[in-house]
Formats: structure tokens, C-alpha cells, sequence
């Protein structure tokens, strides 16, 4: 058995997200596939495949014990031990009938928070049939638009309304996406502890209706200098609520256009809208190599 699912970039409402602003995401056109072949042993083998198909992770469990063999990381193992004990309390007989040898691949590099956690929850629970968002709550505490995401081949916009979730999807294909590149910073960026940070130091209600009207307002701007001035906006009050200094501000600030940090900040990719002339000379003269235009990364 072999499943895929999409990569994601959260546009619009990177921190927010988890408070319940309407945010606008996008699938990403790489992903991560997961095979899964039994066997007559009595073991689970477990491997990973970065993009360029060298392994990066591998562990062997015992299918009934959930001992651990040999494991290339133990913080991984761990959590693939308990992702199992945890599908098992809701389905007995997971990965326990028969031994297994599972495969997973990255189409994209692992460090560049494309999502590699989402895109693995949503893998295993295309398998085992549990809810996704479950699994991911459970886990990683997000807001759950990156599943959402994992099982879009569509924009959508996204909010969380009192715990449920609002997923419309939508056509963000922007008339200048031309000159719209993604960015790669050449650092990893861990989530879980900038989610952590944000849920201790911001007020549920701060922030959420100026960045919701921004993502109304960027979906239907038309016109690239108005798109512009609204990622300046919402740059403007992520950074003076989260207090941090805007990468425009910290790395580029004499970029001709607009800069705007996709995720959390300080790593991952940055959305880069030019006014004038191809970026790519720019941002490799600043040291940064890993460059998208719109239509190479975003599945529209």
C-alpha cells in the first residue's frame, strides 16, 4: 500500500492561526509518500528517505512489544512508539497481524518545513483510518491547517471557531504571480516550541480580527502594489505583537518590493514579491540559494 500527501505554506496568519484568524494556506506541489509491505517477521522496519533518497532515519520495533531494536534517533523512535500505542487504543490490531517494512519519502528537503510531521500524521491516517486532526492535536498541538493542506490539491483559507475547524478552498492564483518567489533562509525553524512560546505570551484575542480583514482583503487584492501594502501591514502588527524584528528589516532591507515571513519566524521560507526585475540574482548575492517561483512550489 503507498499514500501521499501535500506539503504547505501558511500565507497569511503564521501564530494567529492557532487563535483563530482566517488564514490563507497553500499546498505545496512536494510532499511525502508512505509504502508499507508485511512480512513474516516479527518486526516493524522503519526507514526514511530525504528528497535526494538518502536515508536520514531508520529504527527497527518489535510489532508486539513496541521494543526498539536499533534506532538511528531515539527522540524519533519514541515518537513513531507512541503515534503506534496511540492508533492501537483506537485500533487494536495496528501493525501487530504481521511484521511490516514501511517506507517513507520526502520530495522535498526536510529542513525546509514544508511539513514533514503533517505530511506523515496525514500519511498514517489514510492507513489506519483515524482522524488526522486527532493525531495531530495529540502530537504536535498545532492549529491543523498543515493537514488541511496535506489533503488539498487547492488553496483554501482557514480558521479554527471555537475548536472546529473552517477549511473553504479557493483559487489564489494571483495575476502577478510572476513576481512572487519563495524564499528558503537556510534554517530550520522548530515549531513546536515558537507554538509553545506564542500560546504563553499572547492573549487569545489580540491580533486576530486586524490579521483575519488582511487575508479577506490579500485574496481578492488584484493589484501587486496593493498586495504589497498588505503584506507590509501584516508584517507590521506580527512583529510588534510577537516582538520580533522583521526579516525585511533584519536581512533585506534594501529589496526593491515586499518581504513577508511564512511560518514561524526566523527560519523556513520567506514569500518575496519584486516590483521590478527577477529576485533570484539578489537573493543569491545575499547567500541564499533555495529559490521558487509561485507556480514551481504552490499546487493552485
Amino acid at each position: 500500500m503507498r499514500f501521499y500527501s501535500n506539503g504547505k505554506l501558511l500565507i497569511t496568519g503564521e501564530y494567529f492561526v492557532l487563535n483563530g484568524a482566517l488564514s490563507l494556506a497553500l499546498p505545496t506541489i512536494y510532499g511525502q509518500y508512505f509504502e508499507i509491505n508485511y512480512n513474516n517477521s516479527n518486526i516493524i522496519n522503519w526507514t526514511s528517505y530525504n528528497n535526494n533518497r538518502k536515508i536520514w532515519f531508520n529504527c527497527q520495533i518489535d510489532k508486539d512489544s513496541l521494543t526498539v531494536k536499533y534506532s538511528s534517533s531515539k527522540e524519533i523512535s519514541r515518537i513513531i512508539k507512541e503515534l503506534i500505542n496511540f492508533i492501537r487504543d483506537k485500533e487494536s490490531n495496528f501493525l501487530k497481524s504481521n511484521g511490516s517494512t514501511i517506507i517513507t519519502e520526502l520530495t522535498f528537503d526536510k529542513d525546509w518545513g514544508l511539513g514533514s510531521s503533517s505530511t506523515l500524521i496525514n500519511n498514517l491516517s489514510k492507513f489506519s483510518g483515524i482522524d488526522p486532526y486527532e493525531l495531530n492535536t495529540k502530537f504536535f498541538n498545532g492549529s491543523g491547517y498543515d493537514i488541511a493542506c496535506a489533503n488539498s490539491n487547492t488553496s483554501l483559507v482557514y480558521r479554527l471557531n471555537d475548536d472546529k475547524k473552517e477549511i473553504k478552498k479557493i483559487n489564489f492564483n494571483p495575476s502577478f504571480r510572476d513576481k512572487l518567489h519563495f524564499v528558503y533562509l537556510n534554517k530550520k525553524q522548530n515549531s513546536l516550541d515558537e507554538i509553545k512560546s506564542f500560546r504563553e505570551s499572547i492573549n487569545s484575542k489580540i491580533g486576530v480580527t486586524e490579521i483575519s480583514e488582511i487575508t479577506e482583503r490579500i485574496i481578492l487584492s488584484k493589484d501587486q502594489l496593493e498586495f504589497n501594502s498588505l503584506i507590509k501591514e501584516h508584517e507590521d502588527i506580527v512583529s510588534k505583537l510577537i516582538s520580533k524584528e522583521k526579516i525585511k528589516d533584519k536581512l533585506f532591507d534594501d529589496f526593491n518590493g515586499e518581504i513577508k515571513s511564512l511560518g514561524a519566524w526566523g527560519g523556513d521560507f520567506i514569500l518575496a514579491s519584486a516590483i521590478d526585475k527577477n529576485p533570484i540574482d539578489y537573493f543569491r548575492s545575499k547567500g541564499f540559494h533555495t529559490i521558487f517561483n509561485y507556480n514551481e512550489l504552490a499546487l493552485v
